[in-house]
């Protein structure tokens, strides 16, 4: 499966995002449907899991603080006050997918940003370029 995230290329990746050393975002597709499915941990800036996706559900959202709308081809989980994107991944064709925009902490309380140009989290960003992930995770930051 291939992904970009923002205007990167990452090709052969086993569907792991790993943020900072830490496995944070899971994507894979239905065998049956094709629906995108994502696992996904979100934290406040001090490391607090504050919402937790399994299979593009919210498992745990404290204080009912986002919402995910999803179809078979996109999902959008946005901050349900402010309506600020937290994490979209939209599927580009039958082994592409995108993580077209996104703001949200690490783990590690750092905030990455994803943009249609560039993923950035701390002093690090990285634009415009290809990888082959060669059938392991994407590491960012």
């Amino acid at each position: 499966m291939d992904i970009e995230i923002g205007s990167n290329l990452y090709k052969n990746f086993n569907g792991t995002i790993e943020v900072e050393g830490i496995p944070q975002i899971q994507v894979a597709r239905h065998p049956s449907t094709g629906a995108l499915l994502v696992n996904f941990a979100l934290f406040d800036s001090n490391g607090r899991m504050l919402a937790k996706m399994v299979d593009s559900t919210l498992m745990f959202n404290e204080r009912r603080a986002y919402e995910v709308t999803k179809t078979d081809k996109r999902i959008l989980m946005k901050e349900a006050d402010s309506g600020k994107v937290v994490l979209q991944l939209d599927v580009k064709d039958a082994q592409g997918i995108s993580l077209a925009q996104g703001e949200f902490h690490t783990m590690k309380g750092h905030l990455l940003q994803v943009t249609a140009t560039e993923w950035k989290v701390e002093k690090q960003r990285k634009s415009g370029q290809t990888h082959d992930s060669q059938g392991g995770v994407v590491s960012i930051g």
